[in-house]
This record gives C-alpha cells, sequence and structure tokens, in this order.
C-alpha cells in the first residue's frame, strides 16, 4: 500500500500531469495496480545564483554605476564599487587591484606605527622627525631624495614583474642561501606570495617536510579579511591626514 500510495504520488508530480496531457488522463483513469507501473520523470531544479553585493545597502542593480558588468565578485571584497570605470579594462583592473593591495597593506603598518609611536614618545606622529631625539643623519631634502630613488627602484621592478611575472630575479636578495625559495610565490597568486617566508606561522597553508602546501579554503577568507582591513586603513590615514593639517593627532581626538 505505501508503495502504491508513492507511486501515486510521483505520477501526480510529473510533468504529463501538471501539463494536463493525455499521460494525466491515463494516469487517473489506470486502476491503482496499473498506476504503480507509471515511471515518473526526475525533474533537474536549478539552483537560483546569489545575487551579487552591492557597495549600497539594499540596492543590488541600477546600471554600471551600482553593478558594473566588468566587475563579476570574482576578487576578494568586490561590492560592484567602480564609479569612474577604472577597471573596465581587465589589465589594469588586475593592477589597479594590485595597487590596493599594496596602499592597503602599508596604510595598515602606517596606522599601527602611528599610534605606538605616539604612545610610546608622546610626539605626533607628523612631527616625529623633526624631534630632537630623532634618528634622522639626513636633511629632509636628502631623505625624500633617497626614498623617491629607492622606491622608484623597487616600484619598477614590480610593474615589470607584473606584466611578466617571475622575470625579476632575486637571487641576489638572499645571500644565506643559495636558492630564492624564500621568496618564491607558493601560492600561484599575484600579490599572496605565501611560503615559509611570507607566511611563517602557517595562517594559509601548512608545513610538512619543509615543503609550503598552501590551504585554498583559509587563504581565501583571508584575501576578504585582509582587504577589508586594508580599505578600513587607507580611510583611517585619509583622516589623519586631515587632522594634521589642523595640529591634531589620532590619540589626541581621541583625548589620549
Amino acid at each position: 500500500m505505501a508503495s502504491t500510495s508513492a507511486a501515486l504520488v510521483n505520477g501526480l508530480g510529473s510533468s504529463a500531469f501538471l501539463n494536463g496531457g493525455k499521460n494525466a488522463q491515463i494516469l487517473l483513469s489506470a486502476p491503482i495496480a496499473a498506476r504503480t507501473a507509471v515511471s515518473p520523470k526526475r525533474f533537474a531544479v536549478a539552483a537560483a545564483a546569489a545575487p551579487k553585493k552591492s557597495w549600497i545597502p539594499g540596492v543590488r542593480g541600477g546600471g554600471n554605476f551600482i553593478d558594473p558588468e566588468w566587475l563579476d565578485g570574482s576578487l576578494p571584497g568586490d561590492y560592484g564599487f567602480d564609479p569612474l570605470g577604472l577597471g573596465k579594462d581587465p589589465a589594469f583592473l588586475k593592477w589597479y587591484r594590485e595597487a590596493e593591495l599594496i596602499h592597503g597593506r602599508w596604510a595598515m603598518v602606517a596606522v599601527v606605527g602611528i599610534f605606538v609611536g605616539q604612545a610610546w614618545s608622546g610626539i605626533p606622529w607628523f612631527e616625529a622627525g623633526a624631534a630632537p631625539g630623532a634618528v634622522a643623519p639626513f636633511s629632509f631634502g636628502s631623505l625624500l631624495g633617497t626614498q623617491l630613488l629607492l622606491m622608484g627602484w623597487v616600484e619598477s621592478k614590480r610593474w615589470v614583474d607584473f606584466f611578466n611575472p617571475e622575470s625579476q630575479s632575486v637571487e641576489w636578495a638572499t645571500p644565506w642561501s643559495r636558492t630564492a625559495e624564500n621568496f618564491a610565490n607558493a601560492t600561484g597568486e599575484q600579490g599572496y606570495p605565501g611560503g615559509k617566508f611570507f607566511d611563517p606561522l602557517g595562517f594559509a597553508g601548512t608545513l610538512k617536510n619543509g615543503v609550503y602546501i598552501p590551504d585554498t579554503e583559509k587563504l581565501e577568507r583571508l584575501k576578504l579579511a585582509e582587504i577589508k582591513h586594508a580599505r578600513l586603513a587607507m580611510v583611517a590615514m585619509l583622516i589623519f591626514y586631515f587632522e594634521a593639517g589642523q595640529g591634531k593627532t589620532p590619540l589626541g581626538a581621541l583625548g589620549l
């Protein structure tokens, strides 16, 4: 009886019955025993794709300003924000993402340094270089020129390596090792080298027999967390600059 009822329910749920065709009439008019012989068709239900997240809460569409077609959600932290259309070119979209990542990492280090430095010395971050006890053997002009020269050289190397991956040798950068394995890209993804040197605590991988094995799931979670913190740090640095223009410091704004 149970099998007969199950067969009848399956038959009623078939496309023939739902479409009201002849097969449905035959199914209802046939004896119970005959109905058990009807083989129901199987349905393949396609799950609806999850809507893309929007940078404007509560808005999920509205043209390229809200949901640009060149942003498909594949990048970590992609919420469709590109009002100027800077990422229309796929090559430059990749470059802008790496630039965002690099600037965000510097901003995170700077925010921590500003808070810790002022809490330790009591000197505002924008006056630290001019303090009597500061270690500054060069004048401001010499220091700026040296920084521009060195950073310009490093950035030019990064630019070339970005468009021609692994074209820039780093053998010279590891005098303590015969190879450049410490600086090799263990994940195979631009901007996320991983490995024993860049991930010594194994947050996004494990070290087995001296070989670094990346964990894709952990890496994806860390990518999203990093880009969120990087953006927050860049906004914080922008606020710090405005405060510095008024002679204020982050700790002073907090009443500390």
